[in-house]
């Protein structure tokens, strides 16, 4: 009997003050599968995304440079974070405080700044519509660069800010050794999900309305100004419509979708821990937004799909295919 208690202890050695193994339960090993399944699509999506923008110089746009600054975070999300979640799920914590607040702060940085890129690509689309003429003045390579540097570092810094307690004495909120727990007080949780849910979430429904309005007024202008070929253009006009309207959606419905459950416990006002069943399903829920974003944001682009089949087929392994014309 107590070699049966001291197998189910994370360190048997500290009898008093370890924690206990997770019991396995029936659907444990279905769970394990299938969140791996996870975790390997959203790497080999992103790192799609990421070795077609690198690798095909037509793709070296700033739009698209944002595209791999977000397919980067959510690549590292599917690479880093959720093989860890997984290990937890049905182990202890074994790798010391140390690792547990580089773990926790670095999830943090990743998600963080995963939102801040689909701001940034909200705010890219918005003038590539609304100010077609002064694009290419206002949106440069050096200027998306420096947006992009400034969108991590800003991740680092405000996290680093609201886990300052945490990362100072990681172990404050453990009750045994084996744990690894973060806790945000609701204070911190709501300043947490203005600036990381509400702030964000507000100026993408902004942004993508207004360029939805903006298609509409455009297809509306040529159908009264060009008589003669209305039929057509009410087409084109109605496919485009529909497009915008499609986009918005998806990436509206998606990103709240993924977020709320994550930070209903700020929004209720209660402390965010993340150890309680129902945010390790916001926390999974969070990450799999890092499955979606390839597809909403790379895969409906044709170039994406042309460069999957160039990449799958190894015909990026041949001379100047790196000049390969994907974009028609």
């Amino acid at each position: 009997m107590e070699a049966q208690t001291e197998a189910e202890l994370c360190f048997p050695l500290l009898v008093n003050s370890s924690c206990r193994k997770p019991m396995n339960h029936p659907e444990t090993f279905f769970i394990y599968v299938l969140f791996s399944c996870i975790s390997v699509v959203t790497v080999a999506l992103n790192l799609l995304v990421i070795v077609s923008i690198s690798h095909f110089r037509q793709l070296h746009t700033p739009t698209n440079l944002l595209l791999l600054s977000l397919a980067v975070s959510d690549f590292l999300v599917g690479f880093l974070l959720m093989p860890v979640r997984i290990r937890l799920m049905g182990n202890c914590w074994l790798w010391g405080s140390f690792m547990c607040a580089l773990f926790r702060y670095t999830s943090f940085i990743i998600t963080s700044s995963s939102v801040g890129n689909m701001v940034l690509i909200s705010a890219d689309r918005y003038v590539a519509i609304c100010d077609p003429l002064g694009y290419s003045t206002k949106v440069t390579h050096e200027r998306v660069r420096v947006c992009v540097c400034v969108c991590w570092a800003c991740s680092v810094s405000y996290n680093g800010s609201i886990l300052h307690d945490f990362l100072m004495h990681p172990d404050a909120y453990n009750s045994c050794y084996g744990e690894c727990v973060a806790v945000i007080n609701y204070v911190t949780g709501a300043v947490d999900v203005v600036l990381t849910f509400i702030g964000p979430i507000t100026v993408i429904i902004v942004l993508y309305v207004r360029v939805f309005v903006v298609a509409v007024s455009q297809a509306r202008a040529m159908r009264s100004q060009i008589v003669s070929l209305q039929g057509s253009i009410c087409v084109v006009s109605q496919k485009s419509e529909r497009k915008a309207a499609k986009t918005l959606g998806v990436v509206v419905v998606v990103f709240l979708v993924c977020f709320c459950p994550y930070f209903y416990p700020s929004l209720a006002g209660e402390y965010t821990s993340t150890t309680a069943a129902f945010s390790v399903f916001g926390v999974w829920l969070l990450y799999c937004n890092s499955c979606f974003n390839p597809l909403i944001y790379a895969y409906f682009y044709p170039w994406f799909r042309k460069s999957i089949r160039l990449i799958v087929t190894m015909q990026i392994l041949r001379r100047d295919s790196c000049d390969a014309n994907v974009l028609h």
